[in-house]
């Protein structure tokens, strides 16, 4: 079993321990500073602000992911969770609504690390984990962040409760401290930094360029942003749906945030297998339809039904995140993931941003109910769209890897048959499999393309061993 492969690695367990303490402090601290803003100004609107707080450094996700292309990945993480664990202490000096302001100053800088540290974790998996593992391995690490949401919400709001936000903080310091010492104990091979050439703002714009050059990447990438801005929208009437849909007091919102932590825990166990079994735009697209039907249910003011929509949430949302990522460590070359990863990070997560101010807003100008509702339906459009759409292929773009399920073997044996027929030299009776007999791309000719038989042979002899065999 892939996950069994994936726990007996000690790179990635001694990874996912550092996920696991770090994301434990995040998800009570964040639901925390959400309640406190409510709390001390009872206000939804500002509540809703923190979120824009955290998404908005996303935004400048490129910038940041060519910092993480610069420097060693594992020593940059050491570096962000120490400067963490040193900032939230700040905290501790907010005591009135006056004070929220420190709040929203140190969430944004809790943002721009999160994007930071992203881009540096995309190049770690590339270099620490296997091809054929990536998709366990970040249905794995969503499964540990997420399940945190099983105890740490509950744990956070009863800190808070009992002791106030500051306490909190100091929690999450301390997570951030145990995070730093299990990235520290990480050992993996990584690439050295490619030597710096050009003006930064050339290597920023080559990892926006390589995104785009992969209609497929793009595509699955472009989900995830839609994805996340109905998130954002969902996420926004939180507050407002527990007060006057459930009648429920604001701490109840860390009871729905550990439901759909459960979900995000069947949701990651299960993703490497599901992908296996999919298409990358149908697992995107299911994913897509689950959580946005989950949105439109908690439009319901009962209970079980919104629990029920919850936990859909928590299942469907992570897939589509999933896919999108997974495809951006299997097809990115790994001196670009860092840049390309942030890219994609700006493209998924700022949306966040945007929709939490939208969201924010709407809480004040419609119903609750609309605005459930309205995520259902847009989000089924979108997943339609995305199964309906098939990407283009185009010259000069990467060679898209064959459906699941393609026989690899006799794929590459009809190819080289046209590569034997075509004259190329190619023995027929070869075994296609063979890695002596593949002969190097043809080389570009006088005129600047490839002969069109050449190119043919090698798109479809590449686009072949690239399959991943199910059972894997």
């Amino acid at each position: 079993m892939t996950v069994r492969k994936v726990l007996k690695d000690r790179a990635a367990t001694t990874y996912l321990g550092g996920v696991l303490v770090s994301g434990f402090g995040d998800s009570a601290m964040t639901l925390v500073a959400g309640i406190w803003v409510k709390t001390l100004t009872g206000s939804d609107s500002l509540a809703a602000a923190v979120t824009f707080c955290v998404w908005a450094p996303t935004l400048v996700g490129p910038v940041l992911g060519t910092v993480a292309d610069r420097v060693r990945r594992r020593v940059l993480l050491i570096r962000i969770n120490v400067l963490l664990a040193t900032l939230l202490p700040v905290l501790l000096a907010v005591r009135a609504g006056r004070d929220v302001w420190l709040v929203f100053a140190v969430f944004t800088v809790i943002g721009a690390a999160s994007v930071l540290s992203d881009a540096a974790e995309a190049g770690i998996v590339t270099s620490a984990v296997p091809p054929d593992l990536r998709g366990d391995f970040n249905g794995l690490r969503m499964t540990v962040n997420e399940a945190m949401k099983l105890l740490a919400p509950l744990a956070g709001a009863g800190l808070f409760l009992r002791f106030g936000g500051g306490a909190v903080a100091l929690l999450d310091a301390a997570t951030f401290l145990l995070a730093a010492v299990a990235f520290a104990a990480l050992r993996v091979r990584e690439q050295a930094p490619a030597p710096v050439a050009g003006h930064w703002r050339e290597q920023t714009a080559e990892g926006v360029r390589s995104l785009r050059s992969d209609p497929l990447l793009l595509r699955l990438v472009a989900a995830g942003a839609v994805a996340m801005f109905l998130s954002g929208i969902s996420s926004a009437a939180i507050y407002a749906m527990t007060d006057s849909g459930l009648h429920r007091p604001p701490a109840f919102v860390a009871v729905l945030y550990a439901v759909q932590g459960s979900g995000s825990i069947v949701a990651g166990v299960v993703s490497g297998a599901v992908m296996r079994r999919l298409q990358e735009r149908a697992f995107a697209a299911l994913g897509l339809m689950l959580f946005t039907a989950g949105a439109a249910l908690r439009a319901v003011p009962s209970l079980p039904v919104c629990l029920a929509g919850t936990l859909a949430i928590g299942i469907g949302l992570p897939w589509v995140i999933v896919a999108a990522f997974t495809a951006v460590q299997q097809r990115t070359d790994p001196a670009l993931v860092g840049r390309v990863a942030a890219a994609a990070g700006t493209v998924v997560f700022a949306p966040t941003a945007v929709a939490a101010a939208v969201g924010a807003g709407m809480v004040a100008l419609v119903d609750f109910r609309v605005q459930l509702t309205a995520v259902g339906v847009f989000g089924w459009l979108a997943a339609w769209l995305l199964l309906l759409r098939r990407p283009r292929t185009e010259t000069g773009q990467r060679d898209a890897a064959l459906p699941l399920g393609t026989d690899c073997k006799a794929e590459v044996g009809a190819a080289f048959e046209t590569a034997a027929g075509s004259g190329s030299g190619i023995d027929s009776g070869a075994d296609p499999l063979s890695a002596s007999v593949l002969p190097p791309v043809p080389r570009r000719t006088a005129g600047g393309s490839r002969g069109e038989e050449g190119g043919a042979w090698a798109t479809r002899i590449r686009a072949a061993v690239r399959v991943r065999p199910r059972g894997r």
